[in-house]
């Protein structure tokens, strides 16, 4: 059998291992950051219907450019007391290939993008796939962003594409509109807002969608893997200023977005009311989780997202080991004393507070260490 070394694989790709989270058995599987919460009935029957309607022209390719998706995709984020048109909307399978298609047409070879580690794991990724040369940003040790440290790094070695994540994975944490502001002003590329777990942020904190006027460089990527329910679907979106969704089209696969999907996501998009209902249950969790964590000997990052990086243990990879032990899947993310758990149900996280009360006083950092 061919190995990978004998193939002539691009020099940038090798040594790389592939994105993914451990799949392995567990009771509680609270490392992925989906939503624990299965779809309404009501939904379940109306996508039905939408499916089946959709399925009697398979025989012809989608529209191409989901028109009638990227207005319900608008009326969507304009609910958000933004006014989103939708010829500034753009979707895809997945943020990914949203990501992906950014640095398609905006980055590649001789061009550089810079994200700010500990961050999404998939932009550098990505980055590579693309040819693009990726430069790690600078964090304090509270994992927060400098905002004039940030913006002389950006000016000095002027990346193609500039990635902030908010809130940020794995710490959990929005960024402040002022320091996305700064950055807008220290690039001359295009800067990436990437707003995954939006909708589970803190009551007061902003989105980046009301910096989009008067900014065309400025892209807000969304999915509906999260608050929405719908890890399976793969529909990612982002708004811009509609220049950036035209060069998008430049790359696009051709009717990269099945009919199937379209009509998925619209027949989710009219039940929105109904999936985000789950959101305000999974913060509840998520606070619980962080309440609960300073008795236990432990902390964590405020999260504005669906999820909690806690710590510190002296070795994260043994607490985590000894957490599936008890039957629940939590996710090493690399950083040295930390790990992440999902929020999930109420029984879910009765399971993951009891298993971690069990472990943390053998694996948490002494006092005084």
């Amino acid at each position: 059998m061919t190995s990978l070394d004998q193939l002539p694989l691009r020099p940038e790709l090798r040594g790389r291992t592939p994105y993914g989270a451990p799949q392995v058995p567990a009771a509680h599987r609270l490392n992925t950051n989906e939503n624990p919460y299965p779809l309404p009935a009501e939904l379940l029957a109306d996508l039905g219907a939408a499916l089946g309607h959709a399925a009697v022209e398979l025989n012809r390719y989608p529209d191409r450019d989901a028109v009638a998706l990227r207005s319900d995709l608008a009326a969507y984020l304009s609910r958000d007391d933004v006014a989103i048109a939708p010829e500034q909307v753009w979707a895809a399978n997945g943020s990914n290939e949203v990501l992906q298609q950014i640095l398609q047409a905006f980055g590649g070879a001789g061009r550089t993008a810079l994200g700010f580690t500990p961050s999404y794991s998939m932009h550098p990724i990505i980055s590579a796939g693309t040819g693009t040369a990726w430069v790690d940003g600078h964090r304090r040790a509270d994992f927060t962003i400098d905002a004039a440290a940030a913006a002389a790094q950006v000016a000095e070695l002027r990346p193609a594409v500039v990635f902030v994540t908010s809130p940020n994975n794995p710490t959990g944490t929005a960024v402040a509109l002022e320091t996305i502001e700064v950055l807008y002003r220290a690039t001359d590329g295009v800067l990436v807002v990437d707003e995954a777990y939006e909708e589970f942020a803190r009551a007061g904190t902003p989105s980046a969608l009301t910096l989009l006027p008067g900014r065309p460089r400025l892209v807000v990527s969304r999915t509906m893997s999260k608050a929405f329910g719908m890890a399976g679907l793969r529909l990612g979106y982002l708004a811009a200023d509609p220049a950036v969704v035209d060069a998008l089209q430049l790359v696009r696969l051709p009717y990269h977005l099945s009919s199937l999907t379209q009509a998925a996501a619209r027949t989710a998009l009219a039940h929105t009311d109904a999936l985000l209902a789950t959101v305000d249950a999974v913060k509840a969790q998520r606070d619980r989780i962080v309440a609960a964590l300073p008795g236990m000997g432990l902390t964590s990052v405020p999260s504005d997202a669906n999820f909690v990086l806690f710590g510190h243990f002296a070795d994260a990879r043994a607490a985590w080991q000894a957490l599936l032990d008890r039957g629940v899947l939590v996710r090493d993310v690399g950083l040295p004393g930390w790990l992440r758990v999902t929020a999930g149900t109420a029984e879910e996280t009765d399971a993951f507070l009891t298993a971690l009360g069990e472990v943390a006083p053998d694996h948490r950092v002494a006092e005084g260490e």
